[in-house]
């Protein structure tokens, strides 16, 4: 991953958006030497946001599993089917 100064940033914003659009690959930009931000490009971060979307859905099942909040197949069925009419 390629790191550049919010300094480059500033003036560079076009040319950091063209590499972005054109590698598909995150940079990290600094601010006083510190970890300040990423610029992804649109598709990667709808991708990751999608990713994230379906691990918190994950979680939450496994935490309603954990807490005995569970269904036979057959009435997650009969739910399901009254959500797809």
């Amino acid at each position: 991953m390629r790191t550049e100064l919010v300094t480059t940033l500033k003036r560079q914003a076009t040319e950091l958006l063209a590499d972005i659009e054109r590698d598909k690959q995150p940079i990290l930009i600094t601010q006083h030497g510190l970890p300040s931000a990423y610029l992804v490009d649109v598709e990667t971060f709808e991708l990751l946001q999608q990713r994230m979307a379906v691990l918190e859905g994950i979680a939450r099942g496994e935490m309603a599993v954990a807490e005995g909040r569970v269904v036979t197949h057959a009435e997650a069925k009969s739910r399901m089917g009254r959500w797809l009419k």
